[in-house]
């Protein structure tokens, strides 16, 4: 069920990157129409989703490569929220420091990264209890 949620996700970001943009800053800021893209932010996260539905579609079983950096943005967000917050909004817009956001975008942060924790860490366990069990017990 998962991979096929991931899998439909990568699409949408790939195929309609601007309205995944729009929707989020209606909801994240209280001045979503000031914001100033950078020019290749909607291209970045073009790219992003292809790359993301090629590896899940291509190569399931080698994405175990993206899991630890997932479980490190995931602590980085739970921890810094407001610093992670500007290290993006920096990266994606022009005009940074002219966004409002909206009160509870902090707290969301913090819950996205505890997602990409978990997410994150159950993936590195399990590949490891996968490796664990297909080589053979020392005796």
């Amino acid at each position: 069920m998962r991979r096929p949620l991931a899998l439909a996700l990568g699409l949408l970001l790939s195929i309609a990157p601007n309205r995944i943009v729009d929707a989020v800053e209606r909801l994240a800021f209280e001045n979503p129409d000031d914001g100033r893209l950078r020019p290749w932010t909607l291209q970045a996260g073009r790219f992003k989703g292809v790359v993301f539905v090629w590896l899940l579609g291509r190569y399931p079983e080698h994405t175990s490569i993206l899991k630890r950096p997932l479980s490190v943005l995931g602590l980085v967000m739970i921890l810094v929220p407001r610093q992670a917050l500007d290290v993006g909004l920096e990266l994606a817009y022009e005009n940074p420091d002219e966004l409002e956001v909206k009160p509870w975008i902090r707290p969301v942060t913090r819950l996205i990264g505890g997602c990409f924790l978990v997410v994150g860490l159950r993936a590195v366990r399990a590949a490891g209890l996968k490796t664990e069990t297909a080589s053979p017990a020392n005796t």
